[in-house]
C-alpha cells in the first residue's frame, strides 16, 4: 500500500575494497553490524559468473582500460533513482547493443531496454529504491534495490514486491554499460525464462482484504521466498494486557480509548493493524495494542481513563515479517512464529525474543467472495507475524 512506503533514501556504503569512497548525501539509519548469509558468497559468485557471460569483456584477463569505474558508480547513484520518473535514465550511458536479462524478460538493445522500462511504468507504477552501488569485478558494478509495484490492470491493484541485485557490465572500449542482469532475492532460479520467477509474480496477484486505514510506516528492505525485512519508523500505541496471541482480551479497553474513553473524551481515528505482542520465548506474556495516528507525538494524546491502559512509543527498527491468511488461531500463530524464526536463524540473522501478531481485519469471516465481471475472486484476510531483529545490513 502506498501508505507503507517511506520517502526514497539512498544508502552508500563505507569505502573499502572494491567499494566507492564517494560519501553519501543521505543515509538510512541502519545499525553498523553486518548481516552475513551463509550462502551469500556462493550466490554472489554464481550471479557474477552468469552476468559476465552476457558481457562483451573477458574479465579473467581484462585489457588495460581508462574506464573510470568510480565515476560510473557515482553516476548510477545519481541516475538510477530516475529509472521510473519523468526524467528517466541517461540512455547515453549505455551501448546500443546493451543486453538486459531478468528472470522473465530479456532485451538486446537500448530500445528494448527503454521499452521495458516504459511498459513497467504504464502497467505497474513502480516505486524504485536504490540501496547501494559497488564495484564487484574489473568491469562489473553491482547495485542493490527494492521495487514496489501496483498492477494497474486488475481491479484490486495488487502490490508486487521485488528486491535483489543487478550486475551491470562495462564495455572498456566505450566506457558504457553493455549488460544489465537482475537477480531476485525471492527465487533460486534466476535464469531466463524462470518458471519459478513467473510463479513468484503470479502468487503476488492474490487479493488480501486490507482496510484503507493508516498503518505504521515502513520501508521494505528485502523480500525472500519466506519473509520480508522491513525498516519501521517509530509509532505510538495504546495498549493493555492480553491473555494470548490470538485472543481478544483487552481489545474493548484499547478501542474504548480511541472512541472517547480518555481524559478529554477525544475520538481518535482508527488505524490498522491490531497488534498482539508476546514478550517471552513461550509467547505467554502478551499485550494487545492499537496504533495511534502518526500526525501526533505521544505527549499530544489524551491520558487513558483506565489504569490498566497506557500509551507507549515503539522505537521502530528492523523487523522480519511473515504474511499469511485465514483465521489466526493460537496454534497457527505459534507455527508461523517458529517457521519465521527458523528461517531467520538459517539465513544468519539474529531474531529477538518474542513476536507480534498483526491482524488487519475483524475476527469474523476468514474469507469472502467478490464478483468482478464474470469472475469470482476469493478475498483473503491479511495477518502477519513480526519478529524484531538484533541487527541487519544490506549484502
Amino acid at each position: 500500500m502506498a501508505t507503507t512506503q517511506l520517502p526514497h533514501q539512498i544508502f552508500r556504503p563505507i569505502s573499502g575494497c572494491c567499494v566507492t569512497s564517494r560519501q553519501p548525501s543521505t543515509t538510512l539509519p541502519f545499525p553498523t553490524e553486518h548481516f552475513k548469509s551463509r550462502n551469500l558468497t556462493v550466490k554472489t559468485r554464481q550471479n557474477l559468473k552468469w552476468a559476465v557471460k552476457l558481457s562483451l569483456v573477458d574479465q579473467s584477463t581484462p585489457p588495460k582500460s581508462t574506464v573510470d569505474v568510480e565515476r560510473l558508480i557515482g553516476f548510477l547513484y545519481d541516475d538510477l533513482p530516475h529509472l521510473f520518473d519523468d526524467q528517466g535514465i541517461d540512455r547515453t550511458a549505455y551501448d546500443e547493443r546493451v543486453k538486459f536479462r531478468d528472470p522473465i524478460t530479456k532485451h538486446d538493445t537500448i530500445r528494448g531496454y527503454l521499452f521495458n522500462i516504459s511498459l513497467l511504468k504504464i502497467l505497474f507504477r513502480p516505486d524504485f529504491q536504490l540501496h547501494w552501488v559497488k564495484q564487484t569485478g574489473p568491469y562489473d558494478i553491482t547495485t542493490r534495490w527494492t521495487m514496489v509495484m501496483k498492477f494497474m490492470l486488475l481491479p484490486w491493484k495488487p502490490e508486487l514486491i521485488f528486491t535483489g541485485t543487478s550486475v551491470m557490465g562495462i564495455n572498456p572500449e566505450t566506457g558504457k554499460f553493455c549488460s544489465h542482469v537482475d537477480f531476485w532475492d525471492s527465487i533460486e532460479n534466476n535464469d531466463y525464462f524462470s518458471l519459478e520467477g513467473l510463479w513468484d509474480v503470479f502468487k503476488q496477484l492474490r487479493i488480501y482484504k486490507t482496510p484503507d486505514l493508516e498503518t505504521p510506516k515502513y520501508q521494505i528492505l528485502k523480500r525472500t521466498a519466506n519473509y520480508e525485512v522491513r525498516k519501521y519508523t517509530p509509532f505510538v500505541v495504546v495498549e493493555t494486557n492480553g491473555d494470548k496471541l490470538s485472543g481478544s482480551t483487552g481489545f474493548n479497553d484499547v478501542t474504548g480509548y480511541i472512541f472517547g474513553k480518555n481524559s478529554t473524551t477525544e475520538k481518535i481515528p482508527m488505524t490498522i493493524p491490531v497488534f498482539t505482542q508476546a514478550y517471552d520465548a513461550a509467547l505467554s506474556r502478551v499485550s494487545i495494542q492499537v496504533v495511534l495516528p502518526a500526525e501526533k507525538d505521544i505527549s499530544s494524546f489524551p491520558d487513558p481513563n483506565q489504569e490498566t491502559v497506557n500509551l507507549r512509543k515503539v522505537e521502530g527498527g528492523i523487523a522480519a515479517v511473515l504474511k499469511f491468511s485465514g483465521k489466526p488461531t493460537e496454534d497457527i500463530v505459534c507455527e508461523k512464529e517458529k517457521a519465521l524464526r527458523s528461517s531467520l536463524i538459517r539465513d544468519g540473522l539474529k531474531p529477538k525474543t518474542g513476536c507480534l501478531l498483526a491482524r488487519y481485519n475483524d475476527p469474523g469471516r476468514t474469507w469472502s467472495f467478490t464478483m468482478y465481471i464474470c469472475f469470482v475472486i476469493v478475498v483473503l484476510k491479511r495477518n502477519e507475524v513480526l519478529i524484531w531483529l538484533e541487527e541487519f545490513s544490506f549484502s
